[in-house]
């Protein structure tokens, strides 16, 4: 059955959980209603490593989201990450045996479940069965077979899995924070939504999300997906570098990262000093700028390599005239599409997320690409009530997100 807006979307990073809750204003487009983001503990490089702190971490998320909002949640489109995410594309045929041949809703999706009766090994599931395409007795390049008439339907699908145990440790952080789940979304597959244009994935594009501790991967040709991949390094891994080049914490790492690192090294004035917190009770030593982005230079240049060499694995680098995109929290880094571009020898831009209405000034940022993005796949792909509110229903909305703030305030 169809669920009535609003509908909520959780992103477990390793660096930050973020709820976002969303409606649909009068015009039928996404509202951000409510915002909930918190520090992530008790993961590493996307994969559950300590379940109380994780189920703790997304509670917290989702409180906060439930306080700006003014409405419970007890159901989310959540995204799923780490190193155990792999892909294969396949193909299924499926023929039509009624008397006037016409293509049903029925028919793709017996497609669509043929081919996803694929051979993998037993510690893996199937998250998602994208279809990249459809041939229709023989003619290539369908997007919609349904209402046409044929003899046969083939499927062009891209088939992502995950390793069980890892899902299930995901599922149940989620669960044990009182959310069910409506659907799980792999993070790439969640940014294309939000950072592409159709345009792109037409032509030929790689999408990276540079996260904390994954860089995923995915490859867009003739408007659907055809290769996805997650390497297993990130921005925690600069600050690492940092921190341990500049022998300081990771902390004040981090700090440093944002506020004074940029990815060419070879742009940054010489002379340019800055203050670094020592350990112990050395207090404050100066360091050159310069230094700091040559430590930021060569983690970056390693990322983009390894995105480059899954690009030649993928059999798609010369297939890609849109370029890279780069988003996730890295893509903030001054300088880094400039270096994105002389590694990779393509076009490069930051995929900053599509404008929406609502609570936006603080998610408005590559970093949150994969939380605006499960929205619109949960919008596009799920079982959310596309009705928009009627218009005057301003007050109502205001008096239930007061009742709620109080019974939150009130103690049980």
């Amino acid at each position: 059955m169809p669920r009535n807006t609003p509908f909520t979307a959780i992103d477990v990073g390793t660096t930050k959980i973020c709820t976002l809750v969303a409606d649909l204003d009068e015009t039928g487009d996404i509202e951000i209603i409510g915002v909930g983001i918190t520090p992530a503990q008790g993961l590493r490089k996307g994969i559950v490593v300590s379940v109380e702190e994780t189920i703790e971490s997304i509670r917290a998320s989702v409180e906060k989201a439930q306080r700006s909002s003014g409405h419970r949640i007890s159901s989310a489109h959540v995204g799923v990450a780490g190193s155990h995410i792999s892909s294969l594309n396949n193909r299924s045929i499926v023929t039509i045996a009624r008397h006037d041949r016409l293509i049903s809703q029925e028919d793709v999706a017996r497609a669509l479940e043929s081919a996803r009766t694929v051979s993998i090994p037993a510690n893996r599931e199937v998250i998602h069965v994208i279809p990249r395409g459809y041939i229709l007795d023989g003619q290539e390049g369908v997007r919609n077979p349904v209402g046409m008439h044929g003899f046969r339907l083939d499927v062009e699908t891209h088939i992502i899995t995950g390793a069980t145990t890892s899902i299930q440790n995901l599922t149940k952080c989620v669960q044990g924070a009182g959310i069910e789940i409506n659907d799980l979304v792999l993070e790439p597959v969640a940014s294309s939504e939000a950072v592409l244009e159709p345009a792109e994935k037409e032509m030929g594009v790689v999408l990276a999300d540079i996260g904390g501790g994954t860089t995923d991967v995915a490859i867009f040709m003739d408007g659907g997906i055809c290769h996805t991949a997650v390497l297993p390094v990130g921005g925690n891994h600069l600050s690492n570098d940092i921190a341990i080049g500049l022998r300081t914490s990771f902390g004040a790492a981090e700090e440093l990262k944002t506020r004074y690192g940029y990815a060419i090294a070879s742009v940054v004035d010489g002379v340019d000093n800055i203050q670094v917190a020592s350990f112990g009770t050395d207090g404050n030593r100066t360091v050159p700028q310069r230094h700091l982005c040559e430590i930021i230079q060569a983690r970056v240049e390693e990322i983009l390599n390894m995105t480059l060499d899954e690009i030649k694995r993928s059999g798609y680098q010369n297939r890609l005239p849109a370029g890279l995109v780069l988003t996730g929290g890295v893509a903030n880094l001054r300088g880094i599409d400039a270096l994105a571009r002389d590694v990779l020898q393509m076009p490069v831009r930051i995929g900053t997320p599509k404008l929406m209405r609502g609570l936006v000034d603080a998610i408005h940022n590559p970093a949150y690409a994969t939380s605006i993005g499960l929205l619109i796949w949960g919008l596009k792909h799920g079982e959310i009530e596309k009705r928009p509110r009627k218009k005057g229903g301003g007050i109502m909305d205001v008096f239930k997100r007061f009742t709620f703030w109080i019974r939150e305030l009130i103690p049980q």
